[in-house]
């Protein structure tokens, strides 16, 4: 395995949004912010990922089929290398875990989101962004899920996330959240809309009282736990007209990257 080696993979994929479309703009976006020179490439844990990481881009898969993606993702890059994929909307995270699954046998998922998106079903559509955590504890895919920011919970979230075995950190309780520790290596899923809509307006489902940037930033630099992938989801373009979110989904890809290498 060659040292400090990253893949990117765009997954420019929407079909499974419910609300509104757009999220399948987002890969491209990112990466230009992420290049266009209106910041550095340092992390703010020292790390420079164009010199301190071989950055292995694939650009984006062709999916035409849902359920052809985690077989894409098998042929299109090598998950013995840390990944970093970008969305698209957040059904992308089953078929991502499907594909790690089949490399690393023990993983925990970190799941940054408004909504736990552990529905059974959403408007009749077992694989909807609203569904994919459920359909990767079913499969038994990680061993421990925490979900984190929270705040749009209803009964039948609160039943699905019990007979799962989730842990979710409401956002009204991320005061009191302590430092998240975790045996196995770590996957972490991002949904931009975790943030409240103050730090990240370009995206689909507004709903305010969120995280600041500087919080999730901070969760994430205190986690010790090698990081063997993660995704930034949910991005639209479409609704964000001052590039701020895209700015920030290239912050979160530089802070991924920095504790990737910090902690392999």
């Amino acid at each position: 395995m060659k040292k400090n080696q990253l893949n990117i993979l765009g997954l420019p994929f929407d079909d499974k949004s419910t609300f509104m479309k757009g999220t399948a703009k987002a890969p491209q976006k990112i990466r230009e912010v992420l290049h266009d020179g209106s910041s550095n490439y340092m992390s703010e844990t020292g790390f420079n990922i164009t010199q301190d990481i071989e950055l292995n881009d694939q650009g984006d898969l062709n999916i035409t089929d849902y359920h052809q993606i985690a077989a894409l993702i098998n042929q299109k890059i090598d998950l013995n290398h840390p990944s970093i994929f970008l969305g698209g909307d957040h059904s992308i995270i089953f078929p991502i875990a499907m594909a790690m699954n089949q490399v690393h046998e023990a993983f925990d998922i970190l799941h940054f989101d408004a909504h736990a998106d552990i529905y059974d079903h959403f408007e009749g559509d077992k694989f909807s962004h609203a569904c994919p955590f459920a359909r990767i504890m079913e499969a038994g895919f990680v061993h421990r899920l925490v979900s984190v920011g929270i705040r749009n919970m209803s009964p039948h979230l609160e039943t699905q996330a019990k007979k799962f075995g989730i842990e979710v950190v409401m956002m009204k309780d991320i005061d009191e959240m302590k430092v998240l520790h975790f045996q196995n290596p770590l996957y972490i899923s991002i949904d931009l809309d975790a943030l409240d809509p103050a730090f990240a307006p370009g995206v689909s489902h507004y709903e305010p009282g969120g995280m600041s940037t500087r919080q999730i930033i901070q969760i994430i630099h205190q986690i010790k736990t090698p990081v063997i992938g993660a995704d930034i989801v949910e991005l639209n373009p479409d609704r964000d007209s001052s590039g701020i979110t895209a700015a920030l989904a290239a912050k979160l890809l530089k802070e991924l990257a920095g504790i990737i290498i910090r902690n392999k």
